[in-house]
């Protein structure tokens, strides 16, 4: 089997019952070390819930990302740009971002927008390319990396995703890594910080990652973007102490330093007036 994100070789590296049912061989790139299962003929149950039931999680990690991005955002972009979420499933993520002042849209194929309903890809106006894209938990899902990122490529320079990279430790069975999930069957492809290095330059984009810091994150983030940033825009700049304690007394008097102003009173409102308009057929 070759490799899906190189065209190369790979080697069989376990086998493994998924659903329960099916034996699944596992696959991994000799050039990145990327992780693959065989062709998965099985994803058509693996989705009969677009969220799994052992995706408890779903909730903590929503919020734990829009306080990291929060924070991520404004102090690497244009803070009142506008965003998308893709693959944003029910529109938690981009709720949350709006209710913390960043223009936030959401699309998703397979999963219906119940949170930032009136927010979603086909209501953006004016926009032809986004600040920065999010694809948080989308990575380990594609069967086709590649033809993912030509997807997404033209909407913006700037793409944030999740995905756990593989550990650097023998892997012998699913056993040896949580993340493989076999009793789910969604989970078809795992990343090295190599795999997606090349990944990420076949699209001319420089790759950036927090794995160094995932104690201050809680979560692994990545970047692919069109920038050549002169430090890893995960790290904060080291400034001199006096300038730093500076900037924490002026941010006490000076709110727009850490904030932005929320659009939830004006999401309300824009959609109250939505609502009171009668249906003209």
């Amino acid at each position: 089997m070759k490799s899906k994100i190189t065209g190369g070789d790979t080697r069989l590296l376990f086998e493994t019952t998924v659903l329960n049912k099916y034996v699944v061989r596992y696959y991994q790139c000799v050039e990145t070390g990327f992780i693959q299962t065989e062709e998965p003929y099985w994803l058509g149950e693996a989705y009969a819930s677009a969220i799994t039931d052992l995706d408890v999680g779903l909730v903590w990690r929503n919020l734990s990302l829009a306080n990291n991005l929060t924070k991520f955002l404004y102090r690497n972009f244009n803070s009142k740009g506008v965003f998308l979420d893709y693959a944003g499933g029910y529109g938690l993520f981009t709720r949350l971002m709006r209710d913390r002042g960043f223009n936030f849209y959401t699309t998703d194929k397979y999963c219906d927008n119940l949170f930032a309903k009136h927010f979603d890809l086909a209501d953006v106006k004016g926009t032809e390319q986004f600040t920065a894209l999010t694809a948080f938990e989308v990575l380990e899902h594609l069967v086709d990396p590649i033809g993912f990122m030509r997807e997404i490529v033209d909407f913006s320079n700037n793409i944030i995703f999740t995905t756990e990279l593989i550990p650097e430790k023998p892997i012998d069975s699913c056993d040896d890594w949580w993340y493989f999930s076999p009793q789910t069957g969604q989970h078809v492809a795992f990343y090295t910080q190599e795999s997606l290095r090349v990944l990420g330059n076949m699209f001319g984009l420089y790759y950036y990652t927090d794995s160094e810091s995932l104690k201050n994150y809680g979560l692994n983030l990545h970047l692919f973007s069109k920038t050549k940033f002169e430090q890893n825009p995960f790290f904060e700049k080291k400034e001199p102490f006096i300038i730093r304690k500076a900037r924490k007394l002026v941010s006490r008097f000076d709110k727009r330093l850490v904030t932005l102003e929320s659009l939830t009173m004006q999401d309300h409102d824009m959609i109250k007036d939505m609502l009171n308009k009668p249906n003209i057929t």
